[in-house]
């Protein structure tokens, strides 16, 4: 058996997952099947309720780990997510060190942290509680997401805060937070990304990134981004249709 998601992430194995959007439990399993290192589900930009991304995780593991990006860098949206039973969390929005902090802290359980103790599906719903709750602090994955300039200027006092696990670039939001939205592939955006991919080198942090495609995210594997998502449930589906017609119609 492989080791968790946040012990493979730690050792800096390369990890390549895809984005789930849709309130599909049937999608998420299908890819779970897929051979996907991991899902990244979306509660920030997909339209997903806590109960949604609950039946997602039923349908996805433990066949694949599932990583939660929250709607928002809340106490309640952290331990909703990992209630549900997620692997992982993916904070939004992360653009200095009290943030951070307080990401670490919602998402691990005292003394490590502030996490709140409940009991829902992580738990065994309480058939599993006391074996959850002591090896949570060392299985949940902590990655937080830098997507805006002001991330990147503090991105050295980021990197200080204990408990972060790993990092996720979001190019499209950092190239908006310039006043360049969408526009990934300007020299001044990449500047930005590469001097965050030169803080976490230096500090041998996992890092990730997300690529529309194959051909988009295969770069980064040799810059030493090992935590990487590729294309979404939506953008494979349309694309396959296209691809089928388009093969027939020849």
């Amino acid at each position: 058996m492989k080791p968790n998601f946040r012990k493979r992430l730690l050792q800096g194995e390369c990890l390549t997952g895809t984005i789930v959007s849709l309130a599909c439990p049937q999608i998420a399993e299908l890819l779970s099947r897929s051979g996907f290192d991991w899902l990244f589900i979306d509660g920030e930009h997909g339209a997903l309720s806590v109960g949604d991304i609950q039946l997602l995780l039923q349908a996805a593991q433990p066949r694949c780990p599932c990583v939660v990006r929250v709607a928002a860098n809340q106490e309640v949206c952290i331990k909703q997510a990992l209630d549900t039973g997620a692997d992982g969390i993916i904070a939004p929005l992360v653009n200095d060190a009290e943030t951070a902090a307080r990401v670490v802290a919602w998402a691990r359980y005292p003394p490590l942290g502030k996490r709140s103790v409940g009991i829902a599906r992580a738990q065994g719903y309480g058939a599993s509680f006391a074996d959850y709750v002591s090896r949570a602090n060392e299985n949940i994955a902590v990655i937080i997401q830098v997507e805006h300039v002001d991330a990147v200027v503090n991105i050295a006092s980021i990197l200080d805060v204990p408990g972060i696990d790993g990092v996720f670039i979001g190019p499209y939001d950092l190239s908006a937070s310039m006043g360049k939205p969408g526009n990934i592939h300007d020299a001044d955006v990449q500047d930005h990304v590469e001097t965050v991919r030169r803080a976490c080198l230096k500090r041998r942090m996992a890092l990730g990134i997300f690529g529309v495609n194959a051909a988009a995210l295969q770069p980064f594997f040799k810059q030493g981004y090992t935590l990487n998502a590729v294309g979404m449930d939506t953008l494979l589906l349309d694309q396959s249709a296209r691809q089928v017609l388009s093969d027939l119609r020849r």
